[in-house]
């Protein structure tokens, strides 16, 4: 069993493919915190539901993961985040839809309940009421200090989420960061869901990574239902993945060096995603690629002209963004701003886990694609950058080279693409009780987590969908300490953490 094994007092083990799951007691839950603080294993997904709260573990040297599950008999469970952070704004989210209680909790301020939802919320199916009171911000203490609030209502179009900075000066001595303002109730749509219709709802989790729910969605259906996805639906799976992480990171870069006041670099890249929207469109009938990945595989196969218009994409770039990539490394103004700016610490970003170019950037190396191997990355030959200095630069490199990797990957699936089935049919029942399955695929911030369990007739009992950003965004208010409050729209850009992904 991997993990398991280093944690007593299991209750009861099920081995739902392709990660084992115990229930566990008090004593084994404190295990598993303990293993957590120590750096043994790392906290990739933490969520709940009426009664149980679930952690999924990763042992990094083994790529071995684990779920473990704690009974809420009373309603109430030894609280994870008040000895170790990074499942904090996790334990919150669960005390706000279901009404568990975190024993020895230090912080139950609500995330995403902004005192909108009255008595209760559809997921607990208990009454969750609570004294309301203002929010109250973590104090700093000094001489000269002074507040400045950003948002929730930001300028252009950007989602919503509020920022507190105390300073001194122009001197960021504290962020705290307040979200939830995109709340859309998914986890709760997705109850008694059809699988058509949840596979729509992941799709939406986050509009700018839809194929990556889309796919961690169809993987854990398949997960639980022991089926996989004929190979040519993998290939093309992974082909609009890797399209979506090229427009991504292109508009990253960009948006970086505009903060920077490079508007040049901007346009120029504007352009290039732009050009990859545009072959996603001819290739698979839709910019953003929504409802195309479905369980048992893809919906609709390439257009007979969209393998011409991707290498013609593929071919453009090649051309096109080696100069870029020389234009950002020798203007010195851009380094000005860049380099040593907002910096994450290795051992910060070990800690939580980070994914994506965050983690990656500040020496942590994971990339889902690889340490798990799933079909097709098991048989393509790719790279994953890693650096160590976790700036803004570093952040941008890594885009930068993941771009390169990214090109290549289209190239190898575009000369194995060949005959082939698209779907693999569904079975009419799971064929009992309920079933569970969990899947993670790299979306272009980094590891996307998708846990559910199905009833008899395949409809969704409880999905649980974690992005990235829920272990990113604290990482940005320790980045910003210390740096000046101008620079931190350059920061939060080289992060591009989602609002609607931690906002479920």
């Amino acid at each position: 069993m991997g993990i398991l094994d280093s944690i007593p007092h299991v209750k009861a083990v099920s081995s739902h493919r392709p990660w084992p799951r115990a229930v566990v007691t008090e004593a084994g839950w404190q295990v598993a915190i303990d293993r957590l603080v120590e750096g043994g294993l790392t906290l990739l997904g933490f969520w709940g539901e009426p009664s149980a709260v679930h952690m999924a573990m990763l042992d990094a040297g083994s790529a071995a993961i684990a779920v473990v599950t704690y009974e809420c008999t009373a309603g109430t469970f030894p609280s994870v985040a008040n000895r170790h952070p990074p499942a904090l704004r996790l334990e919150r989210t669960i005390h706000d839809l279901f009404g568990l209680v975190p024993t020895a909790a230090h912080d139950l301020r609500p995330w995403l309940d902004h005192d909108a939802w009255g008595q209760s919320h559809p997921l607990s199916g208990r009454n969750a009421s609570r004294e309301v009171r203002p929010y109250q911000f973590l104090p700093a203490e000094g001489e000269a200090l002074h507040q400045v609030a950003v948002g929730p209502v930001h300028a252009g179009i950007i989602e919503p989420g509020h920022f507190r900075f105390t300073a001194n000066g122009e001197h960021v001595v504290r962020l705290e960061q307040r979200l939830g303002y995109t709340h859309k109730g998914i986890e709760s749509l997705m109850q008694g869901a059809s699988l058509e219709a949840a596979a729509k709802l992941a799709g939406r989790a986050s509009g700018d990574s839809a194929v990556a729910y889309a796919f961690a969605f169809a993987c854990a259906v398949e997960a639980a239902l022991q089926i996989e996805a004929p190979r040519r639906a993998t290939l093309l799976r992974a082909l609009m993945a890797e399209l979506e992480r090229l427009a991504n990171h292109l508009g990253d870069i960009g948006a970086i060096c505009n903060d920077a006041s490079f508007a040049l670099m901007h346009a120029q890249t504007g352009i290039l995603r732009e050009r990859c929207l545009r072959a996603a469109d001819v290739a698979f009938g839709h910019r953003l690629m929504m409802d195309v990945i479905v369980p048992g595989g893809v919906r609709r196969d390439i257009a007979p002209d969209g393998v011409s218009a991707l290498r013609a994409l593929l071919a453009e770039l090649r051309k096109v963004f080696p100069r870029l990539i020389e234009l950002y490394d020798n203007t010195a103004s851009l380094q000005d701003r860049t380099v040593t700016t907002g910096i994450v610490k290795a051992e910060y970003a070990r800690q939580f886990g980070a994914g994506g170019y965050v983690g990656r950037a500040s020496g942590r190396d994971f990339d889902a694609r690889r340490a798990l191997a799933y079909m097709p990355y098991d048989s393509l030959s790719f790279e994953v950058p890693v650096l160590q200095a976790g700036d803004v630069n570093a952040r941008v490199w890594i885009r930068i080279r993941e771009v390169e990797q990214s090109v290549a990957l289209i190239e190898q699936i575009l000369d194995r693409l060949g005959p082939g089935e698209l779907e693999t049919a569904l079975p009419a029942r799971s064929g009992g009780g309920g079933c569970e399955g969990m899947a993670l695929t790299e979306a272009f911030r980094g590891d996307v987590l998708v846990w559910l369990r199905l009833d008899g007739e395949l409809r969704v009992e409880r999905c649980h969908l974690r992005d990235a950003s829920w272990f990113q965004w604290p990482l940005l208010e320790t980045a910003i300490d210390g740096n000046i409050i101008a620079d931190f729209p350059l920061c939060n850009k080289s992060f591009n953490c989602s609002y609607s992904g931690v906002d479920l």
